[in-house]
């Protein structure tokens, strides 16, 4: 019920709020989480199989299930599946909610004290 709140939260709004940005920070603070996130930002919208997820991160794959719920949960990736396979991609929509919430009120009115980041977590062409 929680995720439902939260997605429903972050799609009327234009940015996390405190308590969703909480859950996806703690979902984000196991290095198996953070491993499994960054690796599906890196496959981009082809994701990955949960099994191939496991697999590169050398997990069982009850812990990859579960690591992968918790950060589903936190509106941070989202599934599909496919036949008996379940295909994870990050959720940019909740990393754009997330950084969002991070950049709300950014640099006290002074956008170009902003640009260095916005220009670092920009994705490559």
């Amino acid at each position: 019920m929680l995720a439902l709140a939260l997605l429903s939260y972050i799609y009327k709004s234009r940015y996390m709020d405190k308590s969703a940005s909480l859950v996806a920070f703690a979902a984000l603070s196991n290095a198996a989480r953070l491993d499994a996130f960054r690796l599906l930002i890196k496959a981009g919208e082809a994701g990955m199989l949960s099994g191939e997820i496991g697999e590169h991160l050398g997990a069982k794959q009850n812990t990859t299930s579960t690591n992968l719920a918790i950060l589903q949960t936190a509106n941070l990736i989202r599934s599909d599946r496919e036949g008996r396979a379940v295909r994870y991609r990050a959720n940019m929509t909740g990393v754009r909610g997330l950084l969002g919430f991070l950049m709300e009120e950014c640099c006290g009115g002074n956008p170009e004290l902003c640009r260095p980041v916005l220009d670092e977590v920009a994705c490559c062409e």
